[in-house]
């Protein structure tokens, strides 16, 4: 056990707290909540950053890193759309869960015919992450930051996480329709 994958567990425990907090009857319960995801975004870069940096990359963390990501913001998503059931807010987050589960199948079909690189994580994936956690603090947060109105902010940012997300998956499908346009299965 390294401090990169302490970090990805912790991440991986903080749902359940995210979740509780959500649901708590209180006025502060979405600015706990905002900070929970907040730490676990903070976290999703660190892990990464000191595992290079420390060089203590390991199977775990390759493995669990992406899972503690996924079930972070599928979390977040499903709940933001409890709390706002409106198809404004449920077509990006179907999209984004979507396109994650599309792409997760993806890798592990790649790695199983051994060229798992070609469906590597890009920067465009990158740039979507950053800004699809950004949307989602602040659609957690909603209220107004000063004169921002941070849920709207949240919005504009959540739409355009969904079209990175779509260029992404477009990316990433388009690096693998060779292997997938294949009559056998290597």
């Amino acid at each position: 056990m390294n401090i990169p994958n302490m970090l990805t567990l912790l991440r991986i425990g903080l749902i359940p707290v995210f979740v509780v907090l959500f649901y708590l009857p209180t006025h502060w319960a979405y600015k706990a909540c905002a900070l929970v995801f907040a730490i676990a975004a903070v976290t999703d870069w660190l892990d990464g950053w000191l595992a290079r940096k420390l060089e203590q990359t390991s199977a775990l963390g390759a493995f669990l890193d992406p899972v503690a990501d996924k079930l972070m913001v599928a979390a977040a998503l499903v709940l933001l759309v409890q709390r706002d059931p409106e198809p404004w807010m449920a077509v990006p987050a179907l999209v984004i869960i979507g396109r994650e589960i599309t792409i997760s199948a993806l890798r592990e079909w790649m790695a199983e015919l051994g060229e798992r690189a070609q469906v590597a994580v890009s920067t465009i994936g990158k740039v979507k992450t950053a800004v699809q956690m950004v949307a989602i603090l602040l659609l957690i947060y909603h209220e107004p930051v000063g004169p921002i109105p941070s849920y709207t902010v949240g919005m504009v940012l959540l739409y355009l996480a969904t079209l990175l997300t779509l260029w992404s998956m477009i990316v990433y499908l388009r690096a693998a329709w060779p292997a997938l346009m294949r009559d056998e299965v290597s």
